[in-house]
């Protein structure tokens, strides 16, 4: 079969599209709300491209005590507080996909393998990148095999081990002109899609904050509250643009794709200094002008990166996430990114909460075919690579 960049919309590293399947995807993301968890029948379509038809999702939300286990974990720990952790988090994982399956209404023996991301430690783009899991565990308990550790092995090609959503994005989610699939999770991260889906043409980065550094500030406010429901603190307040156009001077904004970020760079450090620079902007300033600029900082990240990074002729933006459910953040994004449309992931497809549980599922299903899961333009790697290890039931 002909390399990647003249195959058009067929797989690349060879071989004919996949046959169907329902998988199950699991995904942790970096906000700590929860685990998403996916059941998704594909049905092979035009060329390589695929129908994903969504039969069920949930959202295994973390208990307060399960959250900061976790968040502990990414700032130290013992090995035994690691090696007890992950064993805990396999048993979450197997839980989230047991509802799952049930409330679908499926049959496990319909299901053909359990795609788990786990729960990113640390990504150091270039070096190395964690997620923890046990896909032992999830095997075990719900009978299935398991496709996990994702991320590694594009790492061990030269890529940055992220985005890998990009695939699912080019041959579920490809519309009629160039799209940008805007993902604000944690991290906010961008795929650039063409009309056909042709991976060749495909290319992803992570464009910064998503709803990690809103939601701290927020926390900070009020420990009460996890996130800014709607945007209703950001519209009471009033945005900082001098400590916004300060952030936006982070070398991360200005560097070229590929490339990745995480907690790493925005972390609790980097929240605290946002703060402390619109108490320094603005004496007396509320709690809610504080979480408008951080919100504002989002919007803006993502627009800086679009005006810098994406020469496609792009049309249309669809927003998937939690940050797709603040309603000051699409409004801003929305001002910041006219004439293009902005509209949610929901309007056009299913819930966007589901989107990156749905996409592990689809690289669950590319790994037991022996197929690339990653997009070199993406990523950086050498060249496509099957990602992921399998576990047998």
């Amino acid at each position: 079969m002909s390399p990647a960049s003249e195959q058009g919309t067929r797989f690349p590293g060879g071989g004919a599209p996949p046959r169907g399947g329902v998988y199950v995807g699991l995904m942790s993301g970096t906000s700590l709300d929860g685990i998403s968890a996916a059941v998704v029948r594909f049905t092979p379509a035009e060329g390589a491209r695929f129908h994903a038809e969504l039969l069920g999702f949930h959202v295994h939300e973390y208990s307060a005590g399960q959250r900061e286990r976790l968040h502990a974990a990414m700032t130290g720990g013992t090995a035994r507080d690691y090696c007890r952790l992950a064993a805990d988090l396999g048993a979450w994982l197997a839980d989230a996909a047991v509802q799952v399956i049930g409330e679908a209404g499926i049959a496990r023996a319909d299901v053909r393998a359990i795609g788990s991301h786990g729960q990113t430690l640390w990504h150091e783009p270039g070096h190395s990148t964690w997620q923890l899991d046990d896909p032992a565990t999830i095997a075990e308990r719900c009978g299935l095999p398991v496709v996990s550790g994702f991320r590694t092995r594009d790492v061990a090609a030269g890529g940055q081990g992220a985005p890998l959503v990009p695939i699912a994005d080019a041959l579920l989610f490809a519309g009629d002109g160039w799209r940008a699939l805007q993902n604000i999770g944690g991290i906010g991260n961008v795929t650039i899609v063409p009309p056909d889906g042709t991976l060749a043409s495909v290319r992803a980065f992570d464009t910064g904050p998503g709803v990690r550094v809103i939601d701290a500030v927020v926390h900070a406010m009020d420990p009460s509250l996890r996130y800014d429901d709607d945007g209703r603190l950001a519209a009471a307040g009033t945005v900082v643009q001098p400590v916004v156009d300060a952030l936006l001077a982070e070398p991360y904004f200005a560097m070229e794709p590929p490339k990745s970020t995480g907690r790493e760079l925005f972390d609790a450090d980097y929240v605290r200094r946002l703060t402390d620079m619109v108490a320094a902007a603005r004496p007396g300033q509320s709690g809610a002008d504080v979480v408008a600029t951080a919100t504002a900082l989002t919007a803006q990240s993502i627009a800086d990166a679009y005006r810098r990074f994406m020469p496609e002729p792009v049309t249309e933006v669809l927003l998937s996430g939690g940050g797709a459910r603040n309603g000051t953040l699409r409004r801003m994004l929305a001002a910041a990114l006219a004439p293009m449309a902005v509209r949610t992931f929901d309007e056009r497809y299913f819930d966007g909460e589901a989107k990156e549980a749905v996409a592990f599922a689809l690289l669950a299903h590319l790994h037991l075919e022996g197929l690339a899961g990653n997009v070199p333009t993406a990523t950086g790697a050498k060249g496509p690579r099957v990602l992921g290890m399998l576990t047998p039931a």
